[in-house]
């Protein structure tokens, strides 16, 4: 699961410059040397296909979900977050909201600094990486949510969109790319997805600096074989309520 800094007010994409991809309405033309091609067809396919039977099948989970989350707390059902997609091009991400209204980010951004600043530093507690340990911005509800990964559930709407694909480097935020080692620009080459490399990875025992190396990993190593071992690697993930995003 990801950390959100959740927000009553609507957030604009804000303009983040990270080499070697432009921010802008057009992709980069071409990937830089070494880096994959662009995702085959039968990919999106796949992406396409999983979220659409995945949708259908759990609409009854989702709207049961987004009625307890009216029920319990001020706010809207869905959280909306500009993060940035592949190429760094903004999009709005999708999650069901487990934060109280009108949050400060505060918290979250001191955090993921102080795990930038220093690559030694691994997170605290078994949160994992993103996620601050008994963050009282949560409601009770979304602490179960976030546990059980199920907040994650409207970002298949994402992947029917193409902003997002069901593997990838996790969506990140504009100012958290902006505190990106360059080395680390090579994880824009793709779609963010729903769960990734360092997702199965052992998440909650590595530091920020190890997940970014491995979402970079993930794009120079990238095949449908690839994709589909994580994706099946997710799943006792989430069943041992270690999270994805």
């Amino acid at each position: 699961m990801v950390l959100n800094a959740q927000y009553s007010s609507p957030v604009r994409p804000a303009t983040v410059h990270i080499a070697p991809f432009p921010v802008g309405p057009r992709p980069a033309a071409t990937p830089p040397a070494g880096l994959p091609p662009p995702r085959r067809p039968v990919a999106r396919l796949l992406d396409l296909v999983v979220a659409g039977v995945a949708l259908v099948l759990l609409s009854p989970v989702m709207a049961g979900i987004a009625a307890l989350v009216a029920l319990t707390s001020r706010g809207p059902v869905l959280f909306r977050q500009v993060r940035l997609g592949q190429h760094c091009r903004p999009f709005v991400m999708l999650k069901f909201r487990t934060m109280h209204v009108d949050c400060d980010d505060g918290p979250h951004r001191e955090y993921v600094r102080a795990l930038l600043a220093d690559p030694a530093v691994a997170p605290e507690g078994a949160g994992g990486l993103f996620k601050l340990v008994d963050d009282p911005r949560i409601t009770r509800l979304g602490r179960w949510l976030r546990t059980t990964s199920l907040d994650e559930l409207p970002q298949l709407v994402n992947v029917l969109r193409g902003d997002m694909a069901l593997v990838g480097p996790r969506p990140v935020l504009p100012w958290e790319a902006a505190l990106f080692d360059p080395r680390h620009a090579g994880r824009f080459a793709v779609p963010p997805g729903i769960t990734g490399l360092w997702q199965t990875s052992g998440r909650n025992r590595l530091t920020m600096t190890e997940a970014l190396d491995l979402d970079v990993e993930y794009v120079r190593r990238r095949s449908l074989r690839l994709d589909l071992a994580i994706l099946l690697r997710t799943i006792p993930v989430v069943l041992t309520h270690e999270g994805v995003g």
